[in-house]
């Protein structure tokens, strides 16, 4: 029998936010690749978009901002996207950072997700 990989779920990294979808913004991710929800993301100074967060960047996103709600698919363009911007926790096991991210790296984007208000257990 074939195994089968299911990918992340919408939320699943969210343990809680602030009532009224205070915690949530929709923005506008650049055009790049198809994203899962639980990934951590910077916004590009320059445009305000949001990317993945990238620790050796120097356009923004190497400072850690927000949490990717739902899955977003910017292969083919810009695209609009949830993200989970303040006030909520999220599960540490379940959010991802770039691959090869270093544990200092890492520390420090969680440090800036808290100044944020999104404190990682």
């Amino acid at each position: 029998m074939a195994a089968l990989n299911e990918g992340r779920h919408t939320a699943e990294f969210l343990v809680s936010e602030a009532n009224g979808n205070r915690s949530r913004d929709v923005v506008t991710i650049a055009n790049g690749a198809a994203y899962e929800p639980g990934t951590v993301l910077g916004q590009v100074t320059a445009s305000g978009k949001y990317k993945p967060h990238a620790a050796g960047a120097s356009d923004g996103t190497q400072n850690a901002a927000a949490v990717l709600y739902d899955a977003a698919d910017a292969s083919e363009g810009d695209a609009d996207a949830v993200i989970i911007a303040r006030d909520a926790e999220v599960a540490l096991g379940a959010i991802s950072f770039a691959s090869g991210i270093s544990q200092a790296n890492k520390a420090t984007a969680i440090a800036a997700l808290a100044d944020n208000g999104i404190v990682a257990r």
